[in-house]
């Protein structure tokens, strides 16, 4: 472990702690980033599958496409930081977890996530019944809102659109207030595997170092945003997770 790393030994005694993660938690799992060498934006062009005016033009190849991450998100496993957080969570009420992540890799390691910030992979929204959970394998279970085709022809329902807040989309209001709820709250504030470059969600650490939480932060690397943390651990969270929180 580097000298003067972070260890809180009396974690369990903090009374509200967030952990804030991005995709360096999940890249551990072999799940894609986003920038960067490897990242899936260095693959493919956001504007033919990752934006409504790409889901509007063709709605086959961009579901096909979140397909295809699906199936590549089944093939990773969560690993000992995901269970590490679940194990937290058993024995402390007072830890909130808030993701960046779409993958459900969180939820797959049986940790309860309060606000996924950018959606899920594992849901699908329908503009008239709005959003349904899909926790078919990789292909969705319809394409079509069965709603809307109920009584109708299949294929004038309307499409079901990945529940997720794509390039140029607005955020979810109502996630994003509550995750500020929680921030506001947190005596302890955790970033963990997340560069602080996708906004408004790296506000969040602004937002916790000015309402005076302590800040720690969990990641291989410097980033654009390691300087509003006073703590620096440069763990992966496989292993740094355990390191800084002993159980």
């Amino acid at each position: 472990m580097p000298p003067n790393a972070p260890v809180i030994a009396a974690w369990r005694e903090i009374p509200t702690i967030v952990l804030f993660t991005g995709a360096g938690l999940s890249a551990e799992s072999g799940v894609p980033t986003y920038r960067g060498a490897g990242g899936i934006w260095s693959d493919y062009r956001y504007q033919d599958y990752a934006c409504q005016r790409a889901f509007d033009r063709d709605p086959t190849r961009v579901l096909d496409f979140h397909e295809m991450r699906r199936a590549k998100v089944l093939a990773c496993a969560p690993h000992a930081g995901h269970a590490h957080i679940r194990a937290m969570q058993a024995q402390h009420p007072g830890i909130h977890v808030i993701t960046q992540n779409i993958d459900g890799l969180l939820q797959r390691a049986g940790v309860h996530v309060a606000a996924e910030l950018h959606g899920s992979l594992w849901r699908l929204r329908c503009p008239v019944h709005g959003v349904r959970e899909d926790m078919a394998d990789s292909a969705f279970a319809s394409r079509r809102c069965p709603d809307c085709a109920a009584g109708n022809s299949p294929e004038r329902a309307p499409w079901l659109r990945p529940d997720i807040t794509w390039f140029e989309d607005a955020v979810n209001a109502d996630v994003f207030e509550h995750a500020a709820m929680l921030v506001d709250d947190a005596d302890l504030f955790v970033g963990i595997g997340t560069s602080g470059a996708v906004w408004p969600a790296a506000g969040f650490a602004e937002r916790a170092r000015a309402r005076g939480a302590r800040m720690v932060e969990l990641n291989p690397e410097d980033n654009e945003a390691s300087a509003l943390y006073g703590e620096r651990l440069r763990l992966p969270a496989s292993v740094g997770l355990a390191a800084l929180f002993p159980v």
